[in-house]
């Protein structure tokens, strides 16, 4: 059964492909409020309006891709903590690398079973307390 409780932490997954959202929802639905963004804007919308524990973060993605949306990210002060981790099929040491320097967290290489993703998010989640961001400041 899905959470839907505000006190559960909230996990944003950013991912173009609506079988990878799905996949990714089946996992954390039982233990994090799920927020799904298939674009870079809707995502950046969301962690504005949103108190996002952790960013899943597609790297390839029409339009914006994940690393030029993790560095918009990591440029808002008010997000420089935030936990991105990058999901791609890239594992070669130079994307991991490119993934690093972007500003992401961690990086999960697709395929992972869904014990390396509940793993990771709940390394991550409980570290990041999200504050709500100010509008008047």
């Amino acid at each position: 059964m899905p959470v839907n409780s505000l006190n559960s932490p909230t996990i944003l997954a950013v991912d173009d492909s609506p079988v990878m959202q799905k996949t990714i929802q089946r996992t954390l639905e039982k233990h994090y409020r799920v927020i799904l963004a298939d674009n870079a804007l809707d995502a950046l919308s969301t962690i504005y309006h949103e108190r996002i524990a952790v960013v899943l973060l597609d790297v390839s993605m029409p339009d914006i891709d994940g690393l030029e949306m993790c560095r918009t990210v990591r440029s808002l002060p008010q997000f420089e903590d935030l936990p991105i981790i990058m999901l791609t099929a890239r594992d070669k040491a130079f994307d991991k690398v490119k993934g690093h320097l972007a500003g992401a967290t961690e990086y999960l290489t697709k395929p992972f079973d869904g014990e390396q993703l509940l793993e990771i998010v709940g390394k991550y989640s409980h570290q990041h307390q999200p504050q709500p961001s100010s509008s008047g400041s």
